[in-house]
Order: structure tokens, then sequence, then C-alpha cells
């Protein structure tokens, strides 16, 4: 460029730097037949529970963030133990979220700074979340995800069982028209104001086909074109006015669902602003929306818990061996024995329920 075009344009960028290919990552962690086969039969589980034919509830719990890969194969082994054990009322997928959405600043994910340091190296970042989610898999324990740069998928969608679009990104374009696109089920957020509205909306629209600007498998950019998705579903997680998740908040959202022609499938987020920001209020939230499940309510397919090895949570500092182990550097969480507890207490209500 001539410095008449530098003047143009890139005026902010300070640097560029080439990125592995979607190809190429999936070359150094490759999937084997065994994980793909587990990958395509949680997926078809999921999606029979979206559709009323099984009648388990889906369990989506696990850290609030990963940023420690040996914590969460920690994490998996005895989340995996606990899956067989209520397999036969609840299918458990594990909660691996890599992105983090910030309202203003702070550390954006694994895939983002996996150093944890701002240095940003997304390669690296992008290639442990591939090992973390290949091992994960390996397991036979399903994965979660939220999908925030529209790009991230390419590179790891091949691996996740169930996706979610957050609050910040529900009302987002681009984010409903790569939901439509994405190869496995999706929840949408309620914003963080409350609004189902936005929730709805994006599900009518990731249903629709589309075209838009993306990248190949080899990275080149291109254009793509989408049949739509048609298993979204409602994730209620509460708003600035207060939680969602009673009985007439439900109904509320069935109705909204039913009257916007879409089937009322409910998934309640136990955290965020449904336990007043408390992670220690999850537990109250599970209980009660399990109770309603258990007392006939089918509309309620699933819930979600922030839970990690040890509970709260605790702030990235420069000194990162002063870090606690098991323990949460985004939200707060419920510690895995607290969990155990929540799912056998559900399995029990809801095998009793039957």
């Amino acid at each position: 460029m001539n410095s008449t075009e530098y003047s143009l344009q890139d005026v902010n960028i300070v640097s560029t730097t080439p990125l592995v290919s979607p190809q190429e990552l999936k070359l150094q962690y490759p999937v084997t037949p065994q994980v793909s086969q587990h990958v395509l039969q949680s997926r078809d589980a999921v999606r029979s529970i979206l559709h009323g034919g099984d009648p388990r509830v889906i369990a989506i719990v696990g850290p609030c963030s990963i940023h420690d890969p040996d914590m969460a194969f920690e994490y998996a082994g005895k989340l995996r133990q606990l899956a067989d054990e209520v397999s036969e009322t609840l299918l458990v997928v594990m909660r691996v979220y890599f992105e983090k959405p910030r309202t203003t600043v702070g550390w954006k994910g694994l895939i983002n700074d996996p150093h944890l340091n701002d240095t940003f190296d997304i390669e690296s970042g992008l290639q442990k979340a591939r090992d973390i989610l290949n091992r994960i898999n390996s397991l036979g324990l399903p994965a979660a995800t939220e999908m925030l740069e529209p790009i991230t998928p390419q590179y790891i969608a091949d691996l996740i069982t169930l996706a979610s679009i957050g609050a910040r990104t529900t009302e987002s374009p681009t984010h409903r028209q790569m939901a439509s696109g994405l190869s496995m089920p999706v929840g949408f957020k309620n914003s963080t104001e409350g609004s189902l509205e936005v929730a709805i909306n994006a599900m009518q629209a990731a249903s629709a086909a589309h075209r838009f600007l993306g990248i190949d498998h080899d990275g080149k950019t291109c254009v793509m074109a989408t049949r739509g998705n048609e298993f979204g579903h409602l994730i209620l997680r509460g708003g600035r006015h207060g939680p969602n998740y009673h009985a007439g908040a439900i109904a509320e959202a069935s109705r909204m669902l039913r009257a916007a022609n879409l089937p009322p499938r409910l998934v309640v987020d136990c955290s965020h602003a449904n336990s007043s920001k408390d992670y220690r209020r999850q537990s109250e939230v599970w209980r009660d929306v399990i109770g309603q499940r258990a007392a006939g309510n089918s509309e309620i397919v699933g819930l979600m818990l922030e839970s990690n090895l040890k509970p709260g949570n605790q702030s990235l500092t420069a000194d990162l061996n002063a870090l606690q182990y098991g323990v949460s550097i985004t939200d707060g969480c419920i510690d895995i024995d607290t969990t155990a507890q929540l799912l056998r207490e559900a399995n029990q209500q809801l095998k009793s329920a039957r």
C-alpha cells in the first residue's frame, strides 16, 4: 500500500497475524471414529429430548469457563461417573466454554488468551480448545459451548453436542445467521434485560436459510449458504428485573413460543440473574425447576449449572502461581460435591414422578 491507502484503512490496526486453517488444525488434532460416533449419538439424543421422544432432562453442567486443561480433565472424569449414575433420567452434557463475552473488558476466554497474560496467542488457544474437547468426548461425555466468534465453529464444531448463543449476542444478526448453519441444536438466551422476544426472534431467524460471509475449512473467505437450524430452543437466564424460572414465568414463555409458532421447549439457566448472580443460590433454582418438571411440566427440557471442582471464584492476577486450583476465574460456581447431590436428587425425584 502507498501512504494514502494506509491513511484510508487499517488506521487503528497494529498488526495482523495469519492463523492456521480449520483443516490444518483438524489434521493436528484429528477425531477418532469412536469420538465422531459419540458426538453424532449425543446430538441425536438431545434432538430427541427437544422433540419429546426421549423423556430425560438435559443437564448442562460445568465450569463457567475453562482456564486450566488439567482442571477441566479432572472435572470431566468426576462428571462422567455422575453422568452414568443418573443416566436413566438425565442426559448430562459438560459445559466446556472457551469464549467469554464481556460487558466492558476482561479476560476473553481460553481461545483468545490461553496463557492468561494478555498475549492473545489465539492459535495456541484453538489448539488447546480442540485438544480439550477431543479428550472430554473420548471419555464418552458430550460437550456444550457458547459460540461467540463466528469463525470459531469451523475449528471446533465437530466436537460440540450442544451450542448456545449468549444474552449479549442473541440479538446479533451475525450470530443468528451463524446458528442457522450449525450442525447441532442451539439454545438462545433471553437478553440481559430479560426480553424473551429477542431470543424468540433469534429462534425464528436461525430456523430460516441464510447466506453470509464466512470461512471454509481451508480458511478462505466465502459465501456460506445455510438451510436453517430447526433445533433452536429458549434459555431462560433471568434479567435486570429479576429471575424468570418460576412457574408463572415459564408458563408465559411457553405461551409466547406457541404464539410465534415455535415448539415450547425451555432450558433454565440456574445461574446469572436467575440466581441473582450468587452462585450459592443455583441450588434453590435447580430444585424449584426440577420440581416443576417432576410435577408434569414436560416443556422444561433442560437446566444449566455453573459448577467447578471447588466453590466460588477468584480474580485473575499477574501472578498465575497464586491462582487456587479448581476455582473459577470468571463467575462463581458451586463445587462438584454439591453438583453431585443435585444430580442425584433430581434423578430420584424424576424417577419417582414416572
